[in-house]
């Protein structure tokens, strides 16, 4: 239903203003009497079989929602109604911010694949925090966390250590998001030195919490198999708990998209099925490597169940749907978790 009449509907529409219609009908839908209850049974597979304990916690199932969604934590308690096991709220930098110049957001149908520049547009810390205090707690939440455009490169580490602190009693897990490609100063945030104290200086700060909370780390899927290498050298250095793998990609090759498209949409990250292979990869690498020594949330060009076990067999722990869940519908999530009952 949704594939033959919502999407081509939606798909009529901007996509970003789409992706706020969306947002707006969902929190009204699931206000009315019956219809969250309607879409658990419509997308929900509750099974003690589908749990995964990882990093101190428990996580009803493995398929969650990936972090750019949910940009200011608005809809994660709606959201929970369809499935996921998670959901990973942000990029939240410490100051509202408004992001790149509109259009900043493309899609690609021939290819079905998205392609961003949004710069981290959110609402900031203060919205966030109101939102998640919100929380009725029906499933883990993530926080990504990231810095804002305007911080000078000597300020990077204050802005990660403000949200990590101040959004630390509101969210399960946290996200260093040091990849996105569509923000400034990118080039420090890949500095294998500056990551390692970037990391060293954040888990510092977890220890003077009761309960200290996971902290990952995001990287990009167009690492070399050298930069794949220091990562497995961070992780192990830090013990961080773990990496997802992989955020959005810069390169454009194989695409059906024409050149004249590309070069009218400009610069920006790509998701969807055209890096499904280059995050499968940077999976399987590490995993293979490092001797799966270290927890993996695998996501990137997840479109159907078998792309999520693909992901699993490659040594992903869980994984995590964005541009599958806006081609393919709320089903997908659905449809993943029964296949990973069937496999077991």
């Amino acid at each position: 239903m949704y594939k033959i009449f919502i999407r081509p509907l939606f798909f009529l529409f901007d996509p970003e203003k789409i992706h706020h219609f969306t947002f707006s009908f969902i929190k009204f839908s699931c206000k009315i009497p019956g219809i969250p209850a309607i879409f658990r049974s419509l997308y929900q597979t509750n099974d003690k079989k589908l749990e995964r304990n990882l990093f101190g916690l428990t996580f009803k199932n493995p398929v969650g929602l990936a972090a750019g969604f949910d940009k200011n934590a608005v809809l994660f308690n709606e959201l929970a109604n369809f499935g996921f096991g998670f959901i990973e709220i942000g990029t939240v930098t410490p100051k509202p911010q408004p992001g790149n110049p509109k259009k900043r957001l493309f899609r690609l149908k021939a290819d079905n694949g998205i392609i961003n520049r949004m710069g981290f547009n959110n609402e900031g810390l203060e919205a966030a925090i109101k939102q998640l205090k919100k929380n009725k707690g029906k499933l883990i939440i993530g926080g990504n966390i990231g810095k804002n455009t305007s911080t000078m490169p000597a300020g990077y580490t204050d802005d990660y250590l403000k949200c990590f602190v101040e959004l630390h009693p509101y969210v399960d897990y946290f996200v260093l998001n040091v990849s996105c490609p569509n923000v400034g100063s990118h080039a420090k945030l890949t500095d294998k030195d500056y990551l390692i104290e970037l990391i060293t200086k954040v888990q510092n700060s977890n220890k003077t919490f009761s309960k200290q909370k996971p902290i990952l780390l995001k990287i990009a899927p167009d690492l070399n198999e050298i930069q794949l290498d220091e990562v497995i050298e961070i992780v192990a250095e830090t013990k961080i708990d773990g990496v997802i793998a992989s955020n959005t990609s810069v390169n454009r090759e194989g695409l059906q998209a024409s050149k004249e498209q590309l070069e009218v949409i400009g610069n920006g990250g790509l998701s969807g099925k055209p890096v499904k292979d280059r995050s499968t990869k940077v999976i399987k690498y590490l995993a293979e490597k490092s001797n799966k020594a270290f927890s993996i949330i695998g996501v990137g060009g997840i479109h159907s169940a078998e792309d999520a076990l693909e992901k699993l067999n490659a040594g992903a722990d869980l994984v995590q749907i964005y541009t599958g869940f806006i081609y393919e519908g709320p089903g997908l999530i659905k449809r993943i978790n029964d296949a990973i009952l069937n496999v077991e």
